[in-house]
């Protein structure tokens, strides 16, 4: 029974954020809002509503290690699993801004959360806020200086999808509803899963929990490579990372204050999500600069599954 909450709260999660970006993009539209404004803000911020959801109502219910495992955990997921099978199916080229400002962002904000929690346990009110100010200069800085020349890049990204009124409203509010139950189911299967079976919150928060929440990145990467269309990029990836901390635990910190309750988090699974993304940075120069392949996919999904090992068995 809490296996089935599990899997169907995730169900619920995924289409709830996908018809909410749905709505959300078509009332941008419908306002007259700027399409690369809507790409740096309305889709970035729809496409981390179940991990939001999800943490928020985790540290509401009195399960902050759920809130940081997701994140921590579907931070490691999205370039251990989702990067590194990608890129074992279909070669990925990296543009300039990987390292120019996408990998430097993510690790300063990495740096920051470890900074933050690892010596109080603690990611309180202020922290949240200086995590959200971050994030909200990272958009300015995206909107007027490091897109204004490229648009394009923006716009072929961004689902838009004309609806009408009455869709809109059903898709807002099927949404909402969606990631409101979906985040109560899995809450409530992850918690009674771990009781049942004798293990912590944290365990099952940084591997179920945290691949189900990045399902939609891994399944949008698996079609793309088949379509043999442009694979889904590496700075998506690491933008729903820098998101993840910035937005989600800074937004679920300035409503409650989270606490770590499983010491592993601060001692074992942050310094994996640390190395991980430090990795990537010369992974992308050797032994072929510019480019994630064959080998460099093993190598990322060897990573994953020895952390989700080692997680569990250890």
């Amino acid at each position: 029974m809490h296996l089935l909450f599990i899997i169907t709260g995730l169900v619920l999660l995924i289409f709830g954020g996908d018809w909410l970006l749905k709505a959300s993009v078509s009332i941008s539209t419908k306002l007259n809002i700027s399409k690369i404004v809507i790409g740096m803000t309305v889709v970035s911020f729809a496409t981390s509503a179940p991990e939001l959801i999800v943490s928020i109502q985790s540290a509401l219910d009195g399960f902050p290690d759920l809130a940081l495992g997701n994140v921590i955990g579907s931070n490691i997921a999205n370039l251990g699993l989702v990067l590194g099978l990608t890129v074992c199916l279909g070669r990925i080229d990296i543009d300039r801004s990987f390292y120019k400002t996408d990998w430097p962002i993510m690790i300063l904000a990495s740096i920051l959360l470890f900074v933050f929690i690892k010596f109080d346990q603690t990611l309180d009110r202020f922290e949240g806020i200086i995590l959200f100010s971050f994030l909200i200069l990272f958009l300015v800085y995206l909107l007027f200086f490091h897109k204004k020349n490229n648009p394009q890049e923006i716009l072929d990204e961004i689902p838009v999808e004309e609806l009408s009124l009455y869709k809109t409203i059903l898709f807002l509010s099927l949404g909402g509803l969606c990631l409101w139950g979906g985040s109560e189911l899995l809450i409530n299967g992850a918690v009674g899963l771990a009781n049942r079976i004798g293990i912590s919150e944290r365990i099952i928060a940084v591997t179920m929990v945290s691949v189900g929440t990045s399902i939609p990145e891994l399944a949008a990467s698996i079609i793309a490579v088949i379509k043999k269309e442009k694979a889904i990029s590496i700075g998506n990836l690491i933008g729903s990372n820098i998101f993840n901390i910035l937005a989600v635990l800074g937004i679920t910190s300035i409503i409650k204050p989270i606490t770590v309750g499983d010491l592993a988090i601060i001692n074992n699974d942050i310094y994996w999500m640390l190395g991980i993304s430090f990795i990537i940075l010369p992974l992308c120069f050797v032994p072929k600069k510019m480019c994630f392949g064959l080998k460099e996919g093993i190598l990322l999904l060897a990573s994953y599954f020895i952390f989700i090992y080692i997680t569990i068995f250890n």
